[in-house]
Order: C-alpha cells, then sequence, then structure tokens
C-alpha cells in the first residue's frame, strides 16, 4: 500500500533528506588516496549521530555498517571494510538517516582523484538521468514515465548496462515503501503519481552490460563483466505542480569541488 503525506509530514521528512546530503558532505571533504573505506563510513556515522540521527543501514535486515560503499564494479551493498582509496577509483556511498519518524535516502557516486574519460561520461550520464527521471516525477503521471526516461537517457543513449534486479522505492516512515520505481520500463505504465507520494529515485547504471551476480558476503553486488557502475539518488516528493527534491546534492557538490583529491568534471 502507498504511503501519502501530508505537508506538515513532507517538512518533518525534508530535515531527514537534508542531514543525508550534510552527511555525504563530510565525507566528500576529506576522501582521498590512502584512506580506507571504513574511515569513510565512520565519518559519516559519526556526523549522523552528532547531528541527532540515526543510521538507517545500521543492522538494516542484518547490514552491519552505517553506510554501504560500493567500488568501482560494485553495484550497490558494499561493505565498509580495509580497502585503501586510490586515484582512479570512484567510490559510490548510500546514506540513510532516521530523525523525528522519518528516513531519508541518498546516493553519491565520487572520483578519486584522476579517472579514466569513459567512466567520467558513465558518471555525468547516470546524474544527468536522475533528473530527467525526477522531471517526469509529477501528478497524474506514472512510474513508468519516470523509469523510461532513464533508460531512454542511458541505456538507449549512451548504451550502458541498466541493473534490473535492483529498483527504486517509496521511502518515508519506512526505509522501504511502495511503489517500486524501476529504472527502466514503458511510458504510461505502472503506479499512478499522486500529490504526497515521496520516491526514492535512484538510476544504477553500468558501463557495461547490466546483469549483475551477488558476493557470498549476501549483500555486496557486482557488475558481471566487472566495469564499473555508477549510483546517484534523491527523495522526490510529487505536489500539485514541481516535483519537490527533499534531499540536496548542493553542500556535496561545494564539497567535491573544494577537494582537490575529487574529481568534479561531470
Amino acid at each position: 500500500m502507498i504511503q501519502y503525506k501530508s505537508k506538515e509530514e513532507i517538512e518533518i521528512m525534508r530535515h531527514s533528506c537534508l542531514l543525508v546530503g550534510k552527511a555525504h558532505a563530510e565525507a566528500a571533504k576529506v576522501m582521498k588516496e590512502g584512506m580506507t573505506t571504513m574511515q569513510v563510513n565512520n565519518i559519516v556515522e559519526q556526523f549522523i549521530l552528532d547531528n541527532g540521527g540515526t543510521p538507517t543501514f545500521k543492522n538494516y535486515n542484518g547490514f552491519p555498517y552505517a553506510t554501504c560503499i560500493s567500488m568501482n564494479e560494485a553495484v550497490v551493498h558494499g561493505f565498509p571494510g580495509e580497502h585503501v582509496l586510490k586515484s582512479g577509483d570512484i567510490i559510490s556511498l548510500d546514506i540513510g538517516v532516521y530523525k523525528n519518524g522519518f528516513h531519508g535516502d541518498s546516493a553519491y557516486t565520487y572520483a578519486i582523484g584522476e579517472i579514466a574519460d569513459e567512466v567520467k561520461q558513465l558518471l555525468r550520464v547516470t546524474k544527468e538521468s536522475l533528473y530527467l527521471g525526477i522531471k517526469k516525477a509529477r501528478q497524474g503521471n506514472r512510474v513508468g514515465d519516470i523509469a523510461n526516461a532513464i533508460q531512454e537517457h542511458t541505456e538507449r543513449k549512451h548504451g550502458y548496462g541498466v541493473v534490473r534486479e535492483l529498483v527504486g522505492h517509496g521511502v518515508g516512515r519506512n526505509l522501504h515503501e511502495e511503489p517500486q520505481v524501476p529504472n527502466y520500463g514503458k511510458r504510461g505504465t505502472g503506479a499512478k503519481l499522486k500529490e504526497g507520494m515521496v520516491l526514492a529515485i535512484e538510476p544504477m547504471i553500468n558501463l557495461g552490460v547490466k546483469e549483475v551476480v551477488h558476493l557470498e558476503d549476501g549483500w555486496t553486488i557486482l557488475t558481471k563483466d566487472r566495469k564499473p557502475s555508477a549510483h546517484f539518488e534523491h527523495d522526490v516528493c510529487i505536489t500539485k505542480g514541481e516535483p519537490d527534491i527533499l534531499s540536496s546534492f548542493e553542500e556535496i557538490e561545494a564539497a567535491e569541488k573544494g577537494n582537490p583529491n575529487l574529481t568534479w568534471s561531470y
């Protein structure tokens, strides 16, 4: 069942969503070659706790960490650990915050040092596709309109692999709510979008094939051909007018630009 939010609930939820972006920015300010992914996780977790939130993902269905950190060919749900960042890596952080009864959920892919031009383009196109999908997140449209916009830009225009097994979702008092929001599909299909719905729209796009494989840890998902994957995510409220993006990349992008150890070119 789809959970519709009141205007008052949306404003409460906005605080959780914006706190996710701030947590991202704390990591983006300091990420560099030589850091471990566990150090990145710890920065995010401490920031969330210091600001009165709870890391959504920690112990969620048994996931043991505050942050999903997925490197290079890892699509999502990667474990932080002793992996050392190096120039040429891309690192996707998926962060959730629970505060005042509502979840915020946002993902962003960062580039450490200098990355290959084809990977820069993957990140740029994936990020573009997120906003093209958001443009379709309007009352009266359907979930398939969002999905089709993402697929058209990434798969049909650029030849990338759009992951089928992983999708966006409703979000609110629960991390995962109805409806599911795929990144592929036909216009005019799926659930009808109505005022008060909040969707986590999150294209997960592979440089190569769309197929993925699961690691034995039960969580980490890799591209089948081991080519890089990118992941960007916003929480978006359906209104009577323009889509209302509750999360924000503004502070993330400012931190990214201000950190000489990160590439910002897309």
